[in-house]
């Protein structure tokens, strides 16, 4: 992202700007989306693809929110879950093998647009993992 040419910065709202501006920019190496704690969150699965699909352990983390928006990292090997949760600390974790974090707050994410299994922003999210 980048605001009148310059890079933006993942800590200062001043630097950021919208959607088509940000996605036309040459400046910078990607478009992000900064979680501010406004209700979006996002699900981070890393090297969870095989083949260009989720593995069992992915395909079943999103099983849990049919209704999250699912794209293909930056890396290509991880997902991002996109839905709603209420602001709190940022969480990493193994499930059944498969790293995981959750971020709704303090966190920029890497947008790529792959999409995977579109979605809405409406799905809450939050990651329970009792």
């Amino acid at each position: 992202m980048t605001l009148a040419g310059r890079h933006a910065s993942s800590t200062d709202p001043a630097t950021w700007t919208d959607y088509t501006a940000a996605k036309a920019s040459r400046v910078g190496v990607g478009l992000g989306f900064v979680l501010n704690g406004d209700g979006v969150s996002c699900i981070d699965l890393d090297d969870c693809m095989v083949d260009g699909k989720p593995n069992p352990q992915a395909q079943a983390l999103m099983d849990r929110f049919p209704g999250a928006w699912v794209e293909l990292s930056p890396s290509g090997t991880g997902l991002h879950l996109w839905g709603t949760a209420a602001a709190g600390p940022g969480r990493r974790t193994t499930v059944d093998g498969l790293r995981v974090e959750f971020y709704s707050t303090g966190r920029y994410i890497t947008v790529t647009g792959r999409t995977i299994r579109a979605g809405n922003l409406s799905t809450n999210i939050e990651l329970q993992l009792v």
